[in-house]
C-alpha cells in the first residue's frame, strides 16, 4: 500500500522524515479512509505519528485520550514546536483556562485536542463534543481498558459509552506498545471499534540489550552504583519495588557521584562521556549544582513529583530512582538504560518500564536484577493487592488468577536459559522475531557452536542468554526430596516449613508441631538452602508443584507431579553462566553511548565531539523555551546532523527528524556551531 502524496508531505513538513515506518502506513491510510483501527507497535516504532498525520489532514478536531497529564504536555509542546496545532484540558488549567481551550477547539483554531478518560464523564465535555465536528477520536495506552492487562484502569471502561452516544461517529483509533491476543480483543469489543484495521508491527526492540542477573539483594546497590558510575553522561531510569528503596538508592547514588566528581577521576578515555557545554567545558552538575539522581513515588507530593519528572525530562537531572509509578507517558527518547532493582509482576509491565530505553532507536540497555525473595514479594502482594468495586467477586478471583499467571510468565523470562527477546516476542503472540539483523529459525541444541544460543535459536546479539554459557546441573534427587516432603506435610505448610524440614532445623516451632519425626526430616541436611528454594521454585514454574493464592501461601502438587514418581524421573536445572555476572560489564551493548552509533574512525572521533556540541547547544535552547531538550531534536537526528554537517537551508533539511518548522526555528543555531567545528 502506497501513502497518498498529501500524507507524505505532511510527515515531512512536520517531522521531517521521507517515509514511514512499518506498520505506519497501512495504519495512516486506513484511518484516511475512514476505517477504525488498532495499531499495536513497541514503544519508539512511531504509534503518534500514525494519528498525528491524519489530524493534519483531516478537516475536523482529533480527540486523542492520554492517561497523565504528563505525557499531554509533552505531547502538546512537541507537536506546537513541530507547527501542530494542539492543546489539552486537564487539572493544571483552571475552569476559565479549560473554557479557551475548548472555543479555541470549536472555533477550529486547534487541530489536536488532548483529554484524559475522566474528562469524557463531565457534563461540560459532553456538551462540547455534541456541538463540534469530531473526525477522528484517538485512545492512547488503549491496553488500560482491558482487566487482563497490567495497566487496567475503570476511568476507560468508559469511553466506549461516549463514542456511541455522539451525534456523529468519528473514526476510532486505538493504540498500545503492549497487548497479548485476549487484550487486543477486549480493546476492540470495549470501545466499540468497527471493523478494525489491525497492525501487530511485532514486539522485539533490536536496539536493546536485555540483561537478567540473579543477585543478593546486599549486593544490587552496589551494582547498579558502579554502572551509574560508568555511564555519568547517559540518561537512565532505575526501578525499585518500594519508595523506601528509591530513597536509598538515590541518596546513595549522589553521594558517590559527588565523591567521583570532586576526586576527578574519571576513568579511562572514553569510559564516561561528560555532558558538554559549546565551549568544550564539561559539566556533570544538575541545575541546582547537587542533584545528579532523583526519587520518584507514589508517596512524594504532586509538586515534589512534578519537580523530580520535570528535571529528569530536561536533561538536568541524567538519573530518575522510582517506583512504577514513574513512566507511562514519559515520551524521552535518549533514555540509555533501565535497571530493574526487583523483579516486576508482569512480562507487560517490564516490557513497558524497560522500553523507555532507547525510544529514539539508538543502543540502550535493559538490566534486571533478581532473587528468590522478589518472588515471594510479589506473589505476596498480587493476593493482597487486588481490588475493583465495578467487578464481581467471581470477576476478582478471575482477574486474580489472570495476574497469578502473569506473574509465573515473569518469573520464567528470569529464569529462562533461551535468547530473552525471544521469549518477550514469544509471549506476546510473535513467533519469529528478526533481532540485531538475524532471522531466528527453530533449531536444535548445539553447545559447541558459537553461533547458537542456549535453545538451539541462532544468537541475538543483544541479550546476555545468548552471549553466556549454558551449564547443567542434576538436581533429581533434592526435587524428589521435596516433593516427598510435600506429601509428608500434606501439602499444609508453605516454602519456609518444607525447606526447615529438609535441613533439619531445631527450631521450637517445628518440633512442637512433630515435623521432626517425618520421613524427609533431614533429608537434604548437607544442601545448600539457596538450592534448596531454587530447585523448589523451578519445580513450580515447571508445574510438579503448585504455590497456593493467599496471604500464607502453601506448596502444593501441581499438574505434572505424577511424573516424579515414575522409575524415569530425571530432574536438571539450566543455568547461564554470565561473563562477570557479578560486575559491571566492560563491553559490548553493556557501554553503548548516545555517540557511538556515530562511529570508531579517526574522522568520525570529530563528529563525536560535534554531536556533544550539538547536544549542549540543544540543552541550552531547551532551557530558554521551557521545553524538554528533545522535543527540539531527538539523538538521533543530532547523530545524523553531525555526520552530515549541514551548511545550507536544503542541507538541513535532509538530516533526519528536521522538518520545515524546525529548520526556521533552530536551523541557524546548529548550523553555526556546524561551521565552528570545521
Amino acid at each position: 500500500m502506497i501513502a497518498s502524496n498529501r500524507a507524505l508531505a505532511s510527515l515531512k513538513k512536520y517531522f521531517g522524515y521521507d517515509s514511514f515506518r512499518p506498520g505506519q502506513e497501512a495504519l495512516v491510510n486506513a484511518i484516511m479512509q475512514g476505517r477504525d483501527v488498532l495499531g499495536v507497535m513497541p514503544t519508539g516504532a512511531g504509534k503518534s505519528v500514525c494519528y498525528q498525520i491524519p489530524a493534519t489532514l483531516l478537516t475536523g478536531l482529533t480527540i486523542v485520550i492520554s492517561p497523565l497529564i504528563s505525557l499531554m504536555r509533552d505531547q502538546v509542546d512537541g507537536l506546537n514546536d513541530a507547527g501542530i496545532s494542539a492543546a489539552y484540558v486537564n487539572t493544571t488549567l483552571d475552569i476559565t483556562e479549560q473554557e479557551a481551550v475548548l472555543e479555541r477547539a470549536a472555533a477550529g483554531h486547534i487541530k489536536m485536542l488532548y483529554v484524559a478518560p475522566e474528562r469524557l464523564e463531565t457534563s461540560r465535555f459532553r456538551a462540547f463534543a455534541a456541538r463540534v465536528p469530531i473526525d477522528l477520536f484517538t485512545v492512547d495506552e488503549a491496553h488500560c481498558v482491558s482487566q487482563w492487562g497490567q495497566d487496567f484502569r475503570s476511568s476507560y471502561l468508559g469511553i466506549g459509552d461516549f463514542i456511541a452516544q455522539l451525534p456523529r461517529r468519528p473514526r476510532v483509533a486505538a493504540f498500545t506498545a503492549t497487548a497479548t491476543e485476549r487484550v487486543r480483543r477486549d480493546i476492540i469489543e470495549l470501545l466499540g471499534l468497527d471493523r478494525p484495521i489491525t497492525t501487530v508491527t511485532g514486539f522485539d526492540r533490536p536496539n536493546l540489550y536485555f540483561d537478567v542477573i540473579r543477585m543478593e539483594n546486599k549486593r544490587k546497590n552496589a551494582w547498579i552504583e558502579r554502572y551509574v558510575r560508568e555511564h555519568i553522561g547517559e540518561s537512565g531510569i532505575i526501578y525499585c519495588a518500594t519508595r523506601k528503596e528509591t530513597e536509598e538508592l538515590s541518596a546513595q547514588l549522589n553521594d558517590a557521584l559527588r565523591a567521583l566528581r570532586q576526586s576527578a577521576t574519571l576513568g579511562e578515555s572514553g569510559e564516561v562521556n561528560i555532558p558538554t557545554a559549546p565551549d568544550g567545558s564539561a559539566s556533570t552538575e544538575s541545575s541546582d549544582g547537587k542533584t545528579l539522581a532523583v526519587a520518584y513515588h507514589g508517596g512524594m507530593s504532586a509538586d515534589a513529583r512534578s519537580r523530580a519528572q520535570r528535571g529528569f525530562v530536561t536533561d538536568e537531572i541524567p538519573v530518575v530512582v522510582a517506583t512504577n509509578a514513574f513512566g507511562m507517558g514519559i515520551d524521552k527518547s535518549n533514555v540509555r538504560y533501565v535497571i530493574h532493582h526487583n523483579m516486576p509482576e508482569s512480562i507487560e509491565a517490564y516490557y513497558q518500564e524497560a522500553g523507555r530505553a532507547g525510544r529514539d532507536g539508538e543502543p540502550s540497555r535493559c538490566t534486571l536484577l533478581w532473587n528468590d525473595s522478589d518472588i515471594v514479594t510479589r506473589r505476596r502482594l498480587l493476593d493482597a493487592d487486588y481490588e475493583n468495586d465495578r467487578l464481581s467477586e467471581e470477576e476478582r478471583q478471575n482477574v486474580r488468577a489472570s495476574r497469578r499467571r502473569l506473574l509465573d510468565a515473569m518469573i520464567g523470562y528470569c529464569r529462562t536459559t533461551s535468547c530473552l527477546h525471544r521469549y518477550m516476542t514469544r509471549y506476546f503472540g510473535q513467533q519469529e522475531p528478526r533481532t540485531g539483523g538475524v532471522n531466528m529459525p527453530s533449531g536444535t541444541l548445539d553447545m559447541q557452536s558459537s553461533a547458537q544460543a542456549q535453545d538451539g535459536q541462532a544468537r541475538c546479539g543483544v541479550c546476555s542468554n545468548c552471549g553466556g554459557t549454558l551449564s547443567v546441573m542434576d538436581v533429581t534427587p533434592i526435587a524428589y526430596a521435596i516433593c516427598r516432603c510435600v506429601h509428608d506435610v500434606n501439602q499444609s505448610y508453605g516454602m519456609g516449613k518444607i525447606v526447615a524440614v529438609l535441613k533439619g532445623s531445631q527450631s521450637q516451632e517445628l518440633l512442637s508441631r512433630g515435623l521432626n519425626r517425618l520421613p524427609s526430616y533431614g533429608a537434604l541436611k548437607e544442601t545448600p538452602e539457596a538450592r534448596i528454594r531454587d530447585v523448589l521454585n523451578q519445580l513450580s514454574v515447571d508445574g510438579f508443584l503448585h504455590i497456593s493464592e493467599g496471604r500464607l501461601p502453601v506448596v502444593e502438587f501441581g499438574t505434572r507431579s505424577q511424573e516424579v514418581t515414575s522409575a524415569h524421573f530425571h530432574y536438571d536445572i539450566k543455568r547461564i553462566e554470565h561473563r562477570n555476572a557479578g560486575e559491571v560489564p566492560k563491553s559490548g551493548a553493556a557501554k553503548l553511548r548516545p555517540a557511538s552509533s556515530v562511529g570508531n574512525s579517526a574522522s568520525n572521533a570529530e563528529d563525536t565531539a560535534l554531536f556533544e556540541r550539538l547536544r549542549a547547544l540543544r540543552l541550552q535552547i531547551a532551557k530558554k523555551i521551557g521545553m524538554p531538550p528533545y522535543i527540539v531534536f531527538s539523538d538521533k537526528t543530532l547523530l545524523d546532523m553531525a555526520a552530515r554537517k549541514p551548511r545550507t537551508d536544503e542541507e538541513f533539511l535532509q538530516v533526519s527528524g528536521v522538518g520545515q518548522r524546525k529548520l526556521e526555528q533552530y536551523g541557524e543555531q546548529f548550523m553555526e556551531v556546524i561551521d565552528q567545528s570545521r
